[in-house]
């Protein structure tokens, strides 16, 4: 047990350091290029640097498996080094007994990625993403969906829109019982325009069925309203904006992502790239409990047998591989390519199997 303990202590500060190292060359990384992004701009340092540690966590939390191999590299070389491993091995225990208490640290950190610090990404990714369009346009295209329906923000030199509709289709394109509110440059609404549909084409709403009720203080809006049977509006965005504002699973919590899914498919959009993004953050301590494998398999082993160099490097590789296909796997899965269970699972179950035969391979021949 006390030998548990110490693998498990000595694994999990490993793991920290490496964390702390990445995390320090990624803020700098990633601040430089900000401010080379943004010193034309005329934006403060001060605000440059928020977005940068807003930045940071995201990329921290998608090279967790990485940092896993590395660590596992690390406390193995070290502990065969040390000639530590070589008195475990004499005292009659196995290379799958000493890795037990690795793999529960990597299960515990795994459980705890995905509770704790996935809600921190979600939220520090979604405000980097609000502030950098402001900082890049001037105002932020906020989306949003609620069981009153689904809101969308535009901005532009004219001021603010506000879009509510009560669905859209699967490709966000076209909005059915939609109302847009317009604000002045000032912040007063300028006025209100409800269609029973809105279709997005380049640069331009195309309102159908249009009734605009003008919202000047002066003039009464329901007796200055006018009907138009098709209209258009200018606008800035995009289908590809619409799809991205609320497109990107990584920054919605894990813990509000079913409600959201719920919520989508109900507004008439597509959630399987939620979906898919759900199942493979539940499978990722599997899949980094299945690194710890990965890498554990070639570095347990004594220093004297040579050639460390390659078989650190063909783990690191393999880890690299085995993290591609998870990746392809999921870009499949999100295509409806194949089911969505299968694209999150087997990439994890398939490197914990694969893992385990090298090891045993390793071991026993």
């Amino acid at each position: 047990m006390k030998l548990d303990l110490y693998f498990a202590r000595k694994f999990f500060t490993i793991f920290a350091g490496i964390t702390g190292v990445f995390f320090l060359l990624m803020l700098l990384i990633d601040l430089v290029e900000q401010i080379s992004r943004f010193s034309a701009e005329g934006i403060p340092l001060t605000d440059i640097f928020e977005l940068t540690l807003l930045n940071t966590p995201e990329g921290i939390y998608s090279i967790l498996p990485l940092v896993m191999i590395l660590a596992t590299i690390t406390l193995f070389l070290g502990l065969a080094r040390s000639s530590e491993l070589v008195v475990v091995r004499a005292s009659g225990r196995s290379a799958l007994r000493s890795l037990v208490s690795p793999l529960i640290v990597a299960a515990i950190i795994g459980t705890l990625a995905v509770a704790m610090f996935n809600p921190i990404v979600a939220a520090t990714s979604k405000r980097y993403h609000e502030l950098y369009e402001v900082y890049k346009s001037g105002a932020a295209n906020v989306f949003s969906i609620s069981a009153e329906g689904l809101w969308l923000r535009q901005g532009g030199d004219n001021g603010q829109t506000v879009i509510r509709a009560a669905r859209a289709n699967p490709e966000g394109t076209t909005f059915y019982d939609v109302t847009f509110v317009s604000y002045a440059p000032d912040g007063g609404p300028s006025r209100r325009i409800q269609a029973d549909w809105a279709v997005l084409e380049k640069g331009k709403w195309t309102l159908t069925r249009a009734k605009v009720w003008p919202l000047d203080a002066t003039l009464n809006p329901e007796g200055s309203a006018e009907f138009h049977e098709e209209m258009t509006l200018p606008s800035s965005l995009t289908q590809e904006r619409i799809r991205d504002s609320f497109g990107l699973p990584s920054s919605i919590s894990i813990w509000n992502l079913p409600s959201y899914i719920g919520q989508l498919e109900e507004a008439g959009f597509s959630a399987r790239r939620h979906a898919v993004w759900l199942q493979m953050e539940l499978a990722r301590p599997l899949f980094l409990m299945a690194m710890v494998l990965i890498a554990s398999a070639f570095t347990m082993r004594h220093t004297r047998f040579g050639r460390t160099g390659i078989a650190v490097l063909t783990s690191i590789m393999l880890g690299f591989g085995l993290y591609y296909i998870r990746n392809f796997a999921q870009i499949l899965g999100e295509n409806g390519q194949i089911p969505i269970m299968l694209a999150a699972w087997a990439p994890p179950v398939a490197s914990v199997l694969l893992a385990l035969g090298l090891l045993l391979h390793m071991e026993d021949g």
